[in-house]
């Protein structure tokens, strides 16, 4: 991840999960709870960072640093990018399900518009059922 590169305030239905700061510079994040209606909540954002839960106030900022890693639950905005340089990030969870798990705050495209003038080497899950119709998912 680069300087300021920023991924897009969403959070997830049903999956928690461990992002990991595994080198360069700092891993910074920004948090909110959900509502009830997929909106900013003006509630306190309770993580664990390090397997030590914190109490963040809305809209509040992690920033971990090399080696450090936070627990995200379900229903939990997050945004992040790095700061002070390049970042290695890693991420511990289910199975990322595009289609099914994923609210972003503002909408958007999952990939830019692509003309195809290539078989693809390798499918995204997305992929399967116009290259295998057969299947069901």
């Amino acid at each position: 991840m680069d300087v300021d590169q920023v991924t897009p305030l969403h959070f997830h239905w049903s999956k928690t999960e461990d992002i990991i700061n595994r080198g360069g510079g700092k891993l910074v994040m920004q948090l909110y709870n959900a509502t009830q209606h997929e909106q900013l909540a003006d509630t306190e954002v309770v993580v664990s960072v390090d397997g030590v839960v914190r109490t963040l106030n809305v809209g509040g900022i992690v920033a971990l640093n090399p080696g450090e890693s936070i627990t995200l639950p379900d229903h939990v905005y997050h945004k992040f990018w790095a700061a002070e340089g390049r970042v290695l990030a890693g991420e511990v969870s289910l199975v990322n399900d595009d289609a099914q798990d994923n609210r972003f705050y503002e909408p958007i495209g999952r990939f830019p518009a692509i003309e195809e003038d290539e078989p693809p080497l390798y499918l995204l899950c997305t992929d399967y059922p116009r290259y295998y119709p057969g299947l069901n998912g």
